[in-house]
Order: C-alpha cells, then sequence, then structure tokens
C-alpha cells in the first residue's frame, strides 16, 4: 500500500530530516513526501483555509485522508495497522497522511478525513511528527507483514 505525506512548511537540514529519512528508505513501497506551504501572511483563520486547500491538493484520488490533529483519535501501532490493513483489504491503493500548520488544520481537511488521528496529548515539532509518522508507517507496515521489529 502506498503512503504519501502531505506536509505544510518546508525541510532543513537536521536531525528530525535524518530521523525521518532512515524510515522512509525502509518503506516497500516508498513512502513520498509533498510539502505546501503559504508565503503570504494571514491572520490564522484565513491561514488554516489556506493551507487545508493546499494540503487536500495534493492528495491522490481515491487515497483514504489521515489528518494527524491533537484533538484526533489515539490508536496503538497494533490498532492503526488493523485500520491500514483493513482499508488495504477494501482494496484502497493509497493513503495521504495531512500534517498541518503551526495553527493546526482548517475544517475543510478534517471534513474530508477518514481517520483523524493524535500521536497523544502533547504537542510535538511538526518536523519531528514527520519523523515519527514514518516510524509508525514502518512498524504498521512490520505488523502488517508479520515481521518481528514491533514488540507488544
Amino acid at each position: 500500500m502506498k503512503s504519501v505525506i502531505v506536509a505544510v512548511g518546508r525541510w532543513k537540514r537536521g536531525p528530525e530530516r535524518a530521523l525521518f529519512e532512515h524510515y522512509a528508505a525502509r518503506l516497500k513501497p516508498a513512502v513520498t513526501l509533498r510539502e505546501v506551504e503559504e508565503r503570504k501572511k494571514l491572520p490564522p483563520e484565513e491561514l488554516k483555509l489556506k493551507e487545508a486547500e493546499l494540503l487536500l491538493g495534493g492528495v491522490p484520488d481515491g487515497a483514504r485522508i489521515i489528518v494527524l490533529d491533537g484533538g484526533g483519535k489515539t490508536l496503538s501501532s497494533l490498532a492503526l495497522a488493523k485500520q491500514v490493513g483493513a482499508w488495504r483489504d477494501a482494496g484502497i491503493r493509497e493513503n495521504a497522511w495531512l500534517i498541518g500548520g503551526a495553527d493546526g488544520h482548517g475544517n475543510a481537511a478534517l471534513k474530508k478525513a477518514d481517520l483523524v488521528l493524535s500521536l497523544g496529548a502533547q504537542t510535538w515539532p511538526h518536523l519531528l511528527v514527520r519523523a515519527m509518522l514514518a516510524e509508525q508507517l514502518f512498524r504498521v507496515q512490520c505488523i502488517l507483514s508479520g515481521h518481528p521489529y514491533h514488540r507488544e
């Protein structure tokens, strides 16, 4: 199953990027990263609307949309793997994982989501979320294939 991460912001060199690349390289098929950015200075609510439009524009046709948001559902790695496996078994070929900007997601992205997922109650730097997500995608792949990487 293919995965695309659509994220607000641009990479810089650093440990977060290296960690993302470490896990991304282990995924088969490789994960695609699409970065979007609104360059205009906008009030927070307008910025969220524009970023939602940009994020949704990066979603491939037919992909399941998973929005990462602090107000979302918290799932164990095993539960996430079961959900992804159910989509795969239903014939879904691609998942789009949306990482919003500093002000969160606009309503358009949240309404289109097949799953709103939280990585926990803490606030995480958005560049680190990319690396954490890549690791979870690798873990999901391992769980679904029976690989021993995941431990209960």
